[in-house]
């Protein structure tokens, strides 16, 4: 059987936390696509989902550090060397260096180089992430004057400098981005270039049917209500937020809060929490695996995510738990920031309050607490705008698309607003 002539360049294989990457693989897989995954970096999660091991296609592992594989570039870098191209090539590289002076900046044309000597059969490149790896994708299409095509998420988006995206984007045969707000940004950077939405949407048919919550309402000390949120530990998720804004709930409402995730700031919070006399009533969980997050979400009341932007910029799209969240019922409270309000609408799937804002933050809180009712008003309305707009399968097809594996579409197909 002959070698793929696709490949498709990841950060890190497989993520916990970019199972949406996963989900597309697989898409592509039972589309009829033969590809390859090249992988930036080895994997580092303790924990996999259901759908990675599903997944069949070959994996390359380029050198994560130049250091750790010597002789693996300096074969491709000796290989390079008779290939006509790497003048065009190593001239951009030295654009890109003195704008980004970095060991990163020739890590990418390292890797770039190995990928290139080691799949000189590849046609055709698709690239997750506009910063590091659409570096590498870029250089290696350019060694081996092949397309190369695009998926735009978020850090990527907003934390890459302008110009260096400006570049990226007129380069690419065409980009893909999961949120409206993001292509209304790539759009004006590059008006030239072919960008088009495709929301990541969920698996619907991975989930079980909503669970039937009991009325808490925080009275019970034996039974209090439920918070739970699903997030990396990092800056841009808010939780230093979430942990303040409990300090000022009433001292007479019962409550209890989960965190599923693990990051850079997780010890952080958790010294934060036992500052604040919180470490009682707030549980750490770590990173867990698929059944673990879906049992935490049937059992939670409040879903909360108070994202933010970072001071680097960073900051979500339309984060996947919400939708997951959703699907399974459960009412959101959460912050307008970036894609979000192209989910959840203020008072109809949830509730919006403004970034940085704990005394919001906790008057939200309180009052869904001790209100089930309107909990259940907004989970129920939450669920029915994921099943009606944001399936996985009713926007996989337009990447499938243009990748080139189904037929158009009739001019009818909907996008939701």
């Amino acid at each position: 059987m002959s070698p793929p002539t696709l490949a498709v360049v990841v950060k890190g294989w497989p993520r916990l936390s970019e199972t949406f990457i996963a989900r597309e693989l697989l898409a592509m897989e039972e589309a009829g696509l033969a590809f390859r995954i090249v992988s930036l970096r080895r994997p580092t999660d303790p924990h996999l989902h259901p759908v990675h091991r599903r997944i069949r296609a070959p994996v390359t592992y380029l050198p994560e550090y130049v250091r750790d594989e010597p002789r693996r570039v300096l074969r491709a870098f000796a290989d390079a060397l008779r290939r006509r191209r790497l003048g065009r090539v190593l001239g951009l590289f030295l654009r890109h260096l003195l704008r980004d002076p970095t060991p990163n900046r020739v890590r990418r044309l390292a890797q770039a180089l190995v990928l290139v000597h080691e799949h000189p059969e590849l046609a055709r490149l698709h690239v997750h992430y506009l910063h590091t790896p659409a570096s590498v994708g870029l250089y290696a299409a350019r060694m081996l004057g092949i397309p190369f095509s695009l998926s735009a998420h978020a850090k990527d988006v907003w934390t890459t400098p302008p110009e260096e995206l400006r570049g990226k984007l007129e380069a690419a045969a065409f980009t893909v981005t999961c949120t409206r707000t993001n292509l209304e940004y790539l759009r004006t950077l590059a008006p030239r270039a072919r960008i088009e939405l495709v929301y990541h949407g969920i698996d619907l048919d991975g989930l079980p049917p909503p669970p039937a919550r009991p009325p808490r309402d925080g009275r019970d000390p034996t039974d209090p209500v439920r918070f739970l949120t699903v997030a990396r530990a990092v800056p841009k998720k808010g939780l230093d937020v979430l942990l303040k804004a409990l300090t000022r709930l009433p001292a007479d409402l019962h409550w209890r809060l989960v965190h599923v995730g693990d990051g850079i700031e997780r010890p952080r919070l958790e010294e934060l929490a036992r500052r604040l006399g919180l470490a009682a009533r707030v549980e750490f969980r770590g990173a867990r695996p698929r059944d673990a997050v879906v049992a935490a979400l049937a059992e939670a009341d409040l879903f909360v995510l108070p994202a933010r932007v970072a001071p680097d910029g960073d900051r979500d799209g339309l984060p996947n738990v919400l939708l997951e969240a959703a699907a399974l019922a459960l009412p959101l409270l959460t912050t307008p920031v970036s894609a979000i309000p192209e989910f959840v609408r203020d008072g109809i799937e949830g509730v919006l309050v403004p970034p940085e804002d704990e005394a919001a933050l906790a008057a939200a809180l309180a009052d869904l607490a001790r209100d089930p009712a309107r909990r259940r008003r907004l989970g129920g309305a939450a669920r029915r705008r994921v099943r009606a707009a944001f399936r996985f399968h009713d926007h996989i097809g337009r990447l499938l698309r243009l990748l080139g594996t189904v037929p158009a579409p009739p001019p009818t197909a909907v996008v939701p607003a």
